[in-house]
């Protein structure tokens, strides 16, 4: 019988990781398929008190761990994941109700970041300063090193329950720092089988702790905990902004929504268009839409609008949407069926103020086809808010670029963007006029690797970056140091 059969049996319940031990607290959290909409397993309804135990075991403890005994870990860890692949894409699936090609890409991705973390690890990361540079100058030389913060607090979103978690915990384990994780109460359970991995790779349990409850029973510990140096947090906007007001004097990481658009330019030739159009529903409906760095716009100027549209609908009515678990489905559920209705509700909303629904088989529960909306009015909220869902919001602008530019910078949000033109001019015009954290010429808004710094600005977040590479620097601290050393 496989995971997936035994837990819509007999739900699966998962104690928290305290430093290794499995705790549990009176009450429990249901997490529901949403497919179907069954309990499908429980976690601990944690409170504050077991936020605070896990933070006092990790500022207590030193860890001293070698930049090779780090890679080890994270080497082993992937190894492990790789091995459990299935089983883990099954727990991601049906606590999210994303398709097991996106499941499964999830662990991918994962694999990606413990393995460049580990190359990462046994990297020096120190600076040498010569200081008879200047005629103030002496015969000395200042060096770097960095050193871990006291402890690290991570709060998780849902859309990506196991990559988001690693992109946080991987880069803490290659500085070696140690870390609380909250993951949301809606995907808990592939966080704490993530945790046994980095325990049986060998990671000294003091390292790692993950604590479950509802937000307003535990949240405020993860966020205000003296022991906790950084807030390193992804996940929606109004909780980002409180966060960086209760944060007090402490650093934080706030990885928030996108509006992300994919540019469709005039200078392209039919072939191209459909390559632009492959892009637009694939970086719509991935991982059910549900990325910070989907497509939520598609910017498609007047001169090319007329022969798009109809290269978007034929591919997006190629999507085999339903059945999560099926693995011949492209696209699962949302999160939840509250979610769709009110993704399906702004489709129709924009259609009230003119734009026209070309595709829209129907929802079904938490099943959110495609659905490709034509002649979007930039206003309306489907288009300036986040719509975190599979639809494909196709908005037609002038040719003038600058306007362009002037639609696209128009939300609050400022995270990633694609652009499709072949003109030098037009994409240096675009990298340098787009208030983004990112630009992609011919890709999706999310294109990166999982070392390259990523985040945004605005209401994205605060200019920090996470990636492999950004986050180990936030995770430490430099100190410098200077000895005498002949000229």
């Amino acid at each position: 019988m496989s995971i997936a059969e035994t837990l819509a049996a007999k739900p699966r319940h998962e104690p928290m990781r305290i430093a290794g031990r499995k705790v549990e607290a009176e009450g429990v959290i249901e997490v529901r398929y949403p497919y179907t909409d069954e309990v499908i397993g429980t976690v601990p309804a944690g409170s504050a008190a077991h936020a605070r135990e896990a933070f006092e075991i990790a500022a207590a403890y030193q860890p001293t761990l070698t930049r090779y005994d780090r890679q080890k870990i994270l080497f082993r860890a992937a190894e492990i994941l790789e091995a459990r692949k299935a089983e883990i894409s099954d727990v991601i699936t049906l606590e999210l109700g994303i398709s097991k090609k996106d499941s499964f890409y999830e662990v991918g991705r994962c694999y990606d970041v413990l393995t460049l973390a580990g190359q990462m690890a046994i990297q020096d990361d120190g600076q040498i300063f010569s200081c008879d540079v200047t005629p103030q100058g002496k015969a000395r030389k200042i060096f770097t090193t960095r050193e871990p913060l006291t402890a690290i607090s991570a709060i998780t979103p849902f859309n990506h329950p196991l990559n988001m978690v690693a992109h946080k915990v991987a880069p803490s384990i290659a500085t070696n720092n140690c870390i609380v994780c909250k993951p949301t109460e809606l995907t808990p359970m592939t966080a704490l089988l993530l945790a046994d991995v980095l325990y049986e790779a060998g990671l000294p349990p003091e390292m790692y702790s993950v604590v479950t409850g509802w937000p307003q029973d535990i949240g405020e510990e993860m966020i205000t905990n003296p022991h906790a140096e950084l807030i390193t947090f992804t996940g929606g906007v109004p909780v980002g902004k409180m966060i960086a007001e209760k944060a007090g004097y402490r650093r934080t990481v706030l990885e928030l929504g996108g509006n992300d658009p994919l540019i469709v330019c005039d200078d392209l030739s039919e072939a191209e268009l459909d390559k632009a159009a492959e892009l637009a529903v694939a970086g719509a409906t991935k991982n059910s839409g549900q990325r910070c760095t989907a497509v939520k716009r598609i910017l498609v100027q007047e001169k090319v609008h007329e022969a798009f549209v109809p290269l978007v609908l034929e591919k997006a009515k190629r999507i085999k949407f339903g059945d999560p678990m099926d693995p011949e489905t492209d696209l699962g559920t949302v999160v939840h069926e509250k979610a769709a209705k009110t993704f399906e509700a702004r489709v129709y909303d924009a259609a009230e103020k003119g734009a026209e629904v070309l595709y829209d088989p129907g929802r079904n529960g938490a099943v959110l086809p495609p659905i490709v909306v034509d002649r979007v009015p930039h206003e309306s909220e489907l288009v300036m808010e986040e719509t975190f869902g599979p639809v494909i919001p196709i908005v037609r602008v002038s040719s003038d670029d600058t306007e362009v530019m002037r639609i696209s910078n128009s939300t609050a949000f400022g995270l990633s963007s694609g652009v499709c033109t072949n003109r030098l001019d037009r994409m240096t015009a675009y990298i340098k006029g787009l208030n983004v954290g990112t630009v992609n010429i011919w890709e999706v808004p999310g294109y990166r690797i999982e070392m390259s710094p990523f985040g945004g600005i605005k209401d994205s977040g605060l200019g920090y970056k996470e990636g492999v590479q950004e986050a180990m620097k936030s995770y430490t601290n430099i100190k410098t140091y200077s000895l005498p050393w002949p000229a």
